[in-house]
């Protein structure tokens, strides 16, 4: 039996967070639920005088070492709170992001899981970050790496996943000791609103944590040019990350950390249970309606057993429920917003100008309101096409042929990214040699999208800089002093 959740009766309208305390008094973004069409939040369309506020509280609340001062038991205490206060909260959390961004209830209720998860490791990571010492430099000198927190970070989330991303970045910064700014998507801000109230409950300092709403040109912008802050950790495109460099080294030269996008390959070899390998292909580009930066974009398929997986594919596919995120049944939702689904429209119409045969899907979903695409299997794709080589953002998987473990390698690395693949096959030896060779930061074998955040994320080439979640997450916000430390008397160099 499942339950379909109701519209709220009006859009509810949020503060911005500012020193421990929410803030009003500035125009409103409206914001209408792509799966609905109905309005359900209103946010704040804050100001670069907002912005400036925001970075100076976080510095004052760095400098005073009111949260890099404590133990790392102590900040680690303020998580584990936090992620408590989450799994209280879950539901509520959960049903936020689905009115703003259109994923399925279920797939909401998943992530919030693993956002109690992050906060949970990034509480043990708290009190298990250390430096080094190096106890080999003679009898007269001893060597010390002290870790330290970097600083003000700046952080900008995307709106495919609102608070998965937060939360993926938001413990391992308060981890390390460093404060924050974050800028969240002007269309999925109310659930970084909502962990504001979740860190004050759970004993957060306030200026630690702060948000301020607003658009990317403007308040993104300024964050990202910001000479005090310290680090920028960005997530989206590829071409937003590359200005963000532009900005960094013409401001401040602040460090950056960027989670940017993918074409990302699944390589299925003859050999594999291919009946497996379909739901994973299905799964990988239909998940959170292909909205995804590791979605399993490009099928990469041996030709032997091509056309018998392309139609196993369409199959799983065409049996996907597509519908009401609120309902707990559907699988697929709503698009996020109506230029991104333009867009892979767009996409699907090129593909078929392009030659490429259309096996599955290739088109909107009319349920009487919202916007929803089919999921879509094109074969007969060659590595030229466009939809072969731009990341679609949506439910578009191309599938191209292979003959050889080497062709094969040589199709997946065809790609200026590098963030996610996966590789199904029976033979260990052909699954680690794919996975040595294929150029991406995440990957999978026999499975797709599986893990949590004990590990570390991030990509390779155009795909980012530098590593979340973990120990690496904490790391990243960090930066090393060495220390040398003189025994006894210092040898003069001045002599006579």
């Amino acid at each position: 039996m499942t339950t379909l959740l109701s519209l709220p009766h009006s859009p509810r309208e949020f503060g911005f967070y500012l020193d421990g305390a929410f803030h009003g008094g500035r125009p409103l973004f409206e914001r209408a639920s792509p799966a609905h069409g109905v309005p359900v939040s209103r946010i704040p369309k804050c100001t670069v005088a907002d912005l400036e506020a925001a970075v100076v509280a976080a510095r004052r609340a760095f400098e005073d070492r009111r949260w890099a001062g404590l133990p790392g038991a102590a900040r680690g205490a303020v998580l584990l709170r936090a992620a408590d206060i989450l799994r209280r909260r879950r539901d509520e959390i959960a049903y936020w992001e689905v009115l703003e961004n259109g994923k399925p209830i279920s797939q909401a209720r998943g992530e919030i899981d693993h956002c109690i998860a992050c906060f949970e490791v990034g509480a043990g990571a708290a009190r298990l970050l250390h430096g080094d010492s190096f106890n080999n430099l003679g009898d007269s000198l001893f060597g010390m790496v002290l870790r330290e927190p970097v600083g003000v970070v700046g952080l900008i989330t995307p709106w495919n996943f609102p608070f998965l991303i937060l939360c993926e970045r938001v413990p391992f910064i308060l981890a390390s000791g460093c404060t924050m700014v974050v800028k969240p998507s002007e269309v999925t801000s109310a659930t970084t609103l909502l962990l504001a109230e979740v860190l004050a409950e759970a004993g957060l300092p306030n200026g630690v944590y702060n948000v301020i709403t607003g658009s990317g040109r403007s308040i993104g912008q300024a964050l990202t040019e910001h000479p005090d802050v310290d680090m920028l950790s960005f997530t989206g495109s590829t071409a937003v990350g590359r200005s963000c460099v532009h900005a960094a080294a013409d401001s401040n030269f602040k460090k950056l950390g960027l989670e940017l996008g993918g074409k990302n390959p699944i390589i299925v070899f003859a050999d594999s249970d291919l009946e497996d390998a379909a739901d994973g292909a299905a799964f990988g580009i239909s998940f959170n309606t292909g909205q995804c930066c590791v979605s399993s974009s490009r099928l990469i398929v041996e030709r032997s057993v091509a056309a018998e997986f392309e139609a196993l594919v369409a199959a799983k596919m065409a049996r996907i429920r597509v519908g009401d995120p609120l309902d707990a049944a559907t699988q697929v939702g709503a698009i996020t917003t109506a230029a991104q689904n333009d867009t892979i429209l767009g996409y699907i119409a090129r593909g078929t100008a392009e030659g490429a045969q259309l096996l599955a899907g290739g088109q909107a979903v009319d349920l009487g309101r919202g916007q929803y695409i089919a999921p879509t299997l094109f074969a007969g794709v060659t590595p030229d096409m466009a939809i072969a080589r731009e990341e679609i953002f949506g439910p578009v998987l191309c599938s191209l042929r292979f003959d050889t473990v080497e062709e094969a390698i040589a199709l997946a690395n065809d790609t200026v990214y590098g963030l996610a693949a996966s590789v199904w096959t029976k033979n260990i030896d052909k699954a680690l040699t794919v996975t040595r060779r294929v150029r991406a930061g995440r990957f999978w074998v026999n499975t797709i999208m599986a893990g949590g955040p004990e590990m570390p994320l991030g990509g390779f080439r155009q795909s980012g800089w530098g590593r979340e979640a973990g120990m690496s997450g904490v790391e990243e916000y960090t930066q090393t002093k060495s220390v040398h430390v003189e025994l006894g008397k210092r040898a003069h160099w001045v002599t006579g």
